[in-house]
């Protein structure tokens, strides 16, 4: 077989594993593909051409999937040392307090708060109910405001202290007030609310440590409650403000 005509079978190989690579690959990915595919149309333009009698199909492809090697180390390298960014682009190793702790994420550029916590740091304090912000169970604490983690991007808080339902209780167990005065007074039914409830109560009293029992409804009144237990957790919150005993 001439080498001519192992190269247009190769053709439709090489269209065939591009678009398998292509589909749900990152950016960098597609920069090793496009250098291959100029490689490979490189190559194609010198078929008229006398030919080294060594140069084999499977000599070619190795070379190929060498330059891609080459090309995706290359791009490696730029992304970690932050050279040559295109303008406009996101930088997606984030660095972000939670809790207290620092913690080094890969954070995509369109990606929510909730999913971070929940699926790349193992905080799944914070629970997924609408997934469009209106039950409030994926509430969290950002610089001690209460807002949605699912309707809230990483990026936009990265400055920002982040915490958790997880991030409330000591180091040596002991529960925050709100948790316990939520266990007294029989706030959580199935519980799916609960964490939503704790965090919007815990802002709550950051911001006003003695509210009245209608400042409590208007600060919990963006957590719904499918069990309809709102009395209990308006008590929880009466109770650990020193308010009910």
């Amino acid at each position: 077989m001439g080498f001519s005509h192992a190269a247009s079978g190769f053709k439709g190989e090489f269209c065939g594993r591009v678009y398998s690579l292509i589909k749900g690959r990152s950016w960098i990915t597609l920069v090793v593909l496009i250098k291959c595919s100029s490689l490979y149309t490189t190559c194609l333009g010198r078929l008229s051409q006398p030919v080294n009698p060594k140069l084999t199909r499977r000599r070619f492809i190795k070379g190929v999937i060498a330059s891609g090697v080459a090309a995706a180390s290359t791009s490696l390298w730029y992304t970690a040392s932050g050279q040559s960014r295109p303008a406009g682009a996101v930088e997606r190793l984030l660095t972000i307090s939670v809790n207290g702790q620092t913690r080094r994420v890969d954070v995509a550029p369109q990606e929510t708060l909730a999913h971070t916590l929940r699926y790349k740091l193992g905080l799944t304090g914070a629970k997924l109910g609408c997934n469009r912000g209106e039950c409030g169970s994926c509430t969290v604490l950002a610089d001690d405001v209460n807002i949605y983690s699912c309707s809230t991007l990483t990026h936009e808080v990265k400055n920002k202290a982040i915490l958790t339902v997880e991030g409330l209780r000591a180091a040596d167990g002991t529960l925050h007030p709100i948790q316990a005065a939520f266990i007294q007074e029989l706030s959580p039914q199935c519980g799916f609310c609960t964490s939503g409830q704790i965090m919007s109560a815990v802002a709550l009293l950051k911001s006003n440590p003695r509210p009245t029992r209608e400042e409590a409804r208007n600060a919990l009144s963006g957590n719904l409650c499918r069990c309809g237990a709102y009395d209990h957790y308006l008590n929880g919150v009466m109770r650990a403000s020193g308010q009910l005993s």
